[in-house]
């Protein structure tokens, strides 16, 4: 066959061609020659072993200067068998590492440049996941040049905290080093890599021991967050990260989280910590989402202050204030928060669906995974229960940026307003607390006997309705596990409803001979005479108030003020009031922490001077009228008492100081839903110490009556008439009175 082609070859060939031109030939017809041979059968003397082959073939290489063409020869891109299994494993394995590096490496450009094109470090989610607050302008907690995290767990860059493209870098690398792909960059169906099996073993022992050590864990497991929003982002085929997170997902499927809701407890003055209200999160299974009465399927996320239980009241106020503490997120049974908001505290609880899809609601658990056990600074006002709940859905909604919608403050009924005028809210759903509840059944034997007559044969006296020990009634099953019907209307307290919290005001008055002009602001939150709706009946507390008074003086006259004095400085001010008369549990009090402008009544002719004061309250108050049909609410009127205590210090009154106390009583009517009114009077008893100036008394009664009437001429909108008198002899101005025009912001 052989010659037969070089005689073809050599006919086909004309005489003019040199011997350069024959050699391709000749090689042409050794292939050709190769493949006839190919299809022979091959002699059983020719089949040795694979050492024996190659020992023969570099035999007859020694022997001849042409090349011969056997059945074992192989082309030079092909890797020769060998006779060691080891060898062979390891020559295998090491192909496969580099082809594998090949494709983590092209999988991380390809990443990198699509990052880069789409300017993803800089993204407003992938900073909000690092904790970087771009778009806040709170006063204090929040740091926009780098993240607010300081634990570097939280980051797998060293410059993480203060650099977003480092750990997006940092992030990227780490997903292509877990990327399980085959020579082809493709993901076998079985998620093994198929010429890898010692590869395979040691990536699942690794996902293994990276449970066990945080720090070595997979990024799936410990930032499945940033995880799921780069892989969507970038499209990254998350399958082929090969990793077990048993704990994340034993974590989400006893969580089963199909749908959020913000439960609200309504503000409650008798704990000074929870006076601003509550929120926390409701997270519903598939099965509460069915049923929502079915409570005991429902999770409770709260994002809450971790202090110390040992610290005094104004210590873990102040440590609150200033980031003295860590946050705490606490994961319980729904029904046990539920039961202490509904019966131990006796608020009434509102609860708003969030408009979340099931992709948002997973992405924001996963965030709660990553960031549930940062040890993050907790402040009252800024960084709350409230803040945390908009901080989540920002992270989902990157184009809402709610926290920066509430920029000084973040208020749980701000909050609500924010999402329901943000469309977030899908549903609404009122729960009546216990004593709600009992104040209904009262309501209503109250209305029998009036219409009826009094008689002894009631099953229950009023004093058995009203206690919480003889009357069990309540909006939970008797194991806490369901939630009843409601049985009553709902009350005029959801915060939707409330009128805005900030305030501004300016009112023209006349003291004593001088007229003037207020000019005041007022931070929050609400006093008696403000419009009710959306807040407990009869709540009352202010903080972070100040009025400045301009007055049009005579300069002619003795005893002028100065033209423009601090008229007042409230820091905090507020009254609980508990009615004995009704099913409300606690008692009636009331404190104060300002600065004042007050009259001297122990000097003749005194004037007003700006003091330092603090005071105390504690009494009694009475509920009276016809309560709202059908409801739990409380008659709309009232009545209290109070014992108080005062101590004022300043360098204009005698002796730089007095202490008082006395008693202060007064009403507030409700004349129609528009217009209410208070008339108080105060008798306290001043004491300044003994003095040498035969002028001046060192103690002295000074009573004072104030009058006081609101009417609101929208949600955001009201005048109020004030006025005051003090019937001291030796004061210079004794009444005062103003009309003011308020608006709500």
């Amino acid at each position: 066959m052989s010659k037969f082609l070089n005689m073809l070859a050599l006919d086909c060939t004309p005489t003019n061609i040199g011997r350069r031109a024959r050699l391709p030939l000749t090689i042409a017809g050794l292939l050709l020659s190769a493949q006839a041979q190919a299809f022979l059968p091959t002699p059983a003397s020719l089949v040795t072993t694979g050492e024996l082959a190659l020992d023969e073939l570099d035999a007859d290489k020694s022997q001849s200067t042409e090349p011969k063409l056997t059945a074992y020869s192989e082309p030079n891109n092909i890797i020769k068998q060998s006779s060691d299994p080891n060898k062979d494993l390891v020559s295998s394995t090491s192909n496969a590492q580099n082809t594998s590096n090949a494709n983590t490496e092209q999988l991380l450009a390809s990443w990198r440049k699509q990052a880069k094109a789409k300017n993803l470090a800089q993204h407003t989610t992938w900073r909000r996941l690092l904790y970087f607050f771009d778009d806040q302008k709170n006063l204090i907690g929040k740091k926009k040049e780098s993240s607010l995290v300081t634990d570097t767990d939280f980051f797998l860059s060293e410059n993480g905290q203060q650099d977003s493209a480092a750990e997006l870098d940092a992030m990227l690398v780490a997903l292509a080093d877990e990327m399980v792909t085959t020579p082809d960059n493709r993901i076998p169906d079985n998620g093994t890599p198929d010429n890898s099996t010692a590869n395979n073993k040691l990536s699942k022992r690794t996902a293994q021991n990276s449970v066990q050590d945080p720090v070595q864990s997979s990024v799936l497991c410990r930032f499945p967050a940033r995880v799921q929003w780069l892989t969507d982002t970038l499209n990254i085929d998350k399958s082929a990260l090969h990793a077990d997170c048993p704990e994340l997902n034993d974590w989400m499927q006893k969580l089963a989280p199909e749908q959020l809701s913000i439960m609200f407890a309504q503000e409650y003055l008798d704990n000074p910590i929870s006076a601003f209200a509550h929120t926390l999160l409701r997270i519903d299974s598939k099965a509460s989402v069915a049923d929502p009465s079915q409570i005991h399927h429902a999770i409770a996320l709260n994002y809450t202050v971790g202090g110390d239980s040992s610290d005094n009241f104004l210590l873990y106020a102040l440590k609150s204030m200033t980031g003295g503490y860590d946050n705490l997120i606490e994961i319980d049974p729904y029904s046990e928060k539920l039961a202490k908001y509904l019966q131990e505290d006796e608020r009434d609880a509102w609860t708003y669906q969030l408009d979340l899809t099931p992709a948002e609601v997973q992405q924001i658990m996963l965030h709660v995974w990553e960031t549930k056990d940062l040890e993050l600074p907790y402040y009252f006002t800024t960084d709350n229960c409230a803040s945390e709940i908009l901080r989540l859905i920002d992270v989902v909604r990157p184009q809402q940026h709610l926290l920066s919608r509430l920029p000084y403050a973040v208020i749980p009924s701000d909050v609500v307003q924010l999402l329901d005028s943000e469309n977030l809210l899908a549903s609404t759903d009122y729960t009546p607390a216990d004593s709600t509840l009992r104040q209904a059944q009262l309501n209503e034997v109250k209305a029998q006997r009036a219409q009826l007559g009094y008689h002894n044969s009631a099953k229950q006296t009023l004093n058995e309705i009203k206690s919480a020990q003889l009357n069990p009634i309540s909006s939970m099953s008797a194991d806490g596990q369901t939630l009843l019907p409601r049985q009553i209307a709902v009350a005029d307290n959801n915060p939707i409803d409330r009128h805005p919290l900030q305030l501004a005001h300016v009112g023209v008055g006349q003291r004593g001979d001088n007229n003037y002009i207020d000019l005041g602001v007022r931070a929050g939150y609400h006093d008696t005479l403000d419009r009710p709706s959306g807040f407990p009946q009869f709540f009352d507390l202010e903080g972070a108030a100040v009025t400045l008074r301009l007055y049009d003086t005579d300069n002619d006259k003795a005893n002028q003020p100065s033209s423009v004095v601090l008229q007042n400085l409230t820091l905090v001010r507020g009254r609980s009031f508990n009615p004995v008369n009704s099913a409300k549990k606690g008692k009636t009090w009331g404190a104060s922490i300002e600065a004042t402008r007050v009259n001297d009544g122990s000097q003749q002719d005194g004037s007003d001077h700006l003091v330092g004061s603090l005071g105390y309250e504690t009494g009694w108050s009475w509920a009276f009228g016809t309560p709202s049909a059908n409801t739990g609410e409380m008659p709309p009127q009232l009545c209290y008492t109070f014992l108080a205590g005062t101590a004022q210090a300043g360098r204009g009154i005698n002796k730089g100081y007095r202490v008082g106390a006395g008693v202060n009583a007064g009403c507030r009517y409700q004349i129609n839903n528009q217009l209410r009114a208070q008339a108080e009077l105060q008798l306290p008893y001043w004491y300044h110490g003994s003095s040498d100036e035969s002028n001046a008394r060192g103690h002295y009664w000074q009573p004072i009556s104030t009058l006081g009437l609101q009417y609101d001429i929208d949600k955001k909108q009201a005048l109020r008439l004030n006025a005051n008198y003090e019937w001291q002899d030796r004061i210079d101005a004794k009444e005062d009175i103003q009309l003011s025009y308020r608006r709500y912001f």
